[in-house]
């Protein structure tokens, strides 16, 4: 699993500032009886756990080979990635709404709400701080792409994940924020109640999407249309090729790709001599592409091809 420094730096990050702001909520809320602030504290709590899930599964997807798991153990992230989704939303965004509806049909004032703008200014600098880190992160990986275009493109959910999760805690700091202060400018404990409420709406689609984009990636997504035309470009550079017809593949793992070539040979070859062949393709291809950890090499026709890539074109535009 090369290739995750810096997913995990961003985790790290994560994690330390998530960890200290969580201690410093609980602790605001327990003295000032804020709804808001308790919805804050148990969403920091939550994305503190959410990174350590990560950081598992990037350990668990790391794990080589084996008899049970031929391709690896990479989908493991996807998984931990998909279970930090459902956290955020029953956990982050089921105990705020909670917690929102039981201070509003029972609103009580809040009490030193000084220390609450005091410890939202500060977790909002150190949310701000990991964001930051988890934005240099994501936008180093997406290059020239669009912003939304690149979290539907990416194979790594680790920083997208942390990405959304730092910026749904912002947006719940502002949220938090207006409410406390709404609640003491016109005296009306209810609007804290409502706050909770908005970040659990926050954190609800949140969730959706993070859980919409892992459910992605643990079906299985292809390869990139450029590995893709780059893996048929060394495929047809062999003399023994007659044409790369095209290849299906999918990734296993962020920087792990299992690829099927279909490829009709030159018809005067000996079986000796195309089995020369995809091995030629093999060390080729992990030598300059090493992100492909499985090639399979199937000889077929060109109209044999064709038949079969508009019958998942015709399946596709019926989904």
């Amino acid at each position: 699993m090369a290739g995750h420094g810096g997913s995990k730096r961003v985790i790290y990050a994560a994690l330390a500032g998530n960890l200290a702001i969580a201690l410093t909520k609980f602790a605001a809320a327990f003295f000032t009886g804020s709804s808001a602030m308790l919805s804050e504290g148990v969403h920091s709590l939550v994305d503190t756990g959410n990174g350590t899930l990560l950081l598992y599964g990037m350990h668990r997807a790391a794990r080589p080979p084996d008899r049970t798991h031929p391709l690896g153990h990479g989908r493991e992230l996807y998984f931990w990635s998909f279970i930090v989704a459902l956290l955020v939303f029953a956990l982050g965004a089921g105990i705020s709404f909670y917690e929102g509806v039981i201070h509003i049909m029972a609103p009580e004032p809040v009490v030193n709400v000084r220390v609450n703008y005091i410890v939202l200014g500060l977790s909002f600098l150190f949310e701000g701080s990991s964001w930051l880190v988890a934005l240099r992160e994501f936008r180093r990986q997406k290059g020239s792409q669009g912003w939304f275009e690149a979290i539907h493109r990416s194979k790594d959910p680790s920083v997208f994940t942390v990405l959304f999760e730092d910026s749904a805690a912002l947006l719940g700091l502002i949220v938090a924020f207006a409410g406390i202060l709404a609640a003491e400018i016109l005296d009306m404990p209810a609007l804290d109640g409502v706050a909770s409420i908005g970040i659990a709406l926050i954190l609800g689609t949140t969730a959706i999407f993070l859980a919409r984009e892992s459910k992605s990636l643990l079906l299985g997504e292809p390869a990139s249309p450029e590995v893709q035309e780059q893996v048929l470009a060394i495929a047809q550079q062999d003399p023994a090729v007659q044409r790369a017809n095209g290849i299906l593949s999918v990734h296993i793992g962020p920087e792990e790709i299992v690829a099927g070539l279909s490829i009709e040979f030159e018809d005067h070859l000996t079986a000796p001599e195309i089995e020369a062949c995809v091995e030629r393709l093999e060390a080729r291809l992990k030598k300059e592409m090493p992100q492909i950890i499985r090639l399979f090499v199937k000889p077929q026709t060109t109209g044999t091809w064709e038949q079969r890539r508009k019958a998942i074109a015709e399946a596709s535009e019926e989904d």
